[in-house]
């Protein structure tokens, strides 16, 4: 490739960028901290420790991307932003009041498990000297799923009232 090139390739580049991708200083005045302090607003109690379990992959069986996240609000009728896995877990139930919700979300979530289990399923089977590992991996996920059968068992309703003082 001639120097030229890479010049004229750089310059429509750092075009582009300018805009199309800059932040528009009107629109960052209106939210200086880019949505930041909502995830700093307070989460029920289980929501920590779920996202520390069903992120890892150690833990959980499976990796969860941040699309995977994204389309589990989808099919649950939530819109999330793309940020930091954890942050969008905290989103997802950051105001959740119901054991359906938390049912909904939660089946959910167990349709992208079962599709990973399919998976180690037919690797464990194409690859039977592995098997244990994908076995292992397919435990952790059954484990996972109790867990979510646990947490929706002992979640407790809040019912909305009039005065927010009154608990």
């Amino acid at each position: 490739m001639k120097p030229e090139d890479i010049a004229s390739l750089r310059a429509e580049f750092d075009k582009f960028v300018r805009e199309e991708c800059s932040v528009n200083p009107e629109e960052q005045a209106k939210n200086p901290d880019g949505g930041d302090a909502v995830d700093e607003e307070p989460v029920p109690a289980f929501v920590d420790d779920l996202a520390d379990k069903l992120l890892a992959p150690s833990k959980s069986g499976v990796y969860l991307s941040r699309l995977d996240i994204k389309r589990v609000a989808e099919a649950i009728d939530e819109s999330l932003p793309v940020k930091e896995r954890k942050k969008m877990i905290k989103a997802l139930f950051r105001h959740t009041t119901s054991k359906a919700y938390l049912r909904s979300a939660f089946d959910e979530f167990n349709r992208h498990l079962e599709g990973r289990r399919l998976i180690y399923l037919e690797l464990a089977k194409e690859f039977p000297a592995s098997s244990a590992l994908f076995e292992a991996w397919c435990a952790k996920i059954d484990k996972t799923r109790k867990m979510f059968d646990q947490i929706v068992q002992d979640f407790e309703e809040i019912e909305p009232t009039s005065d927010p003082m009154m608990i």
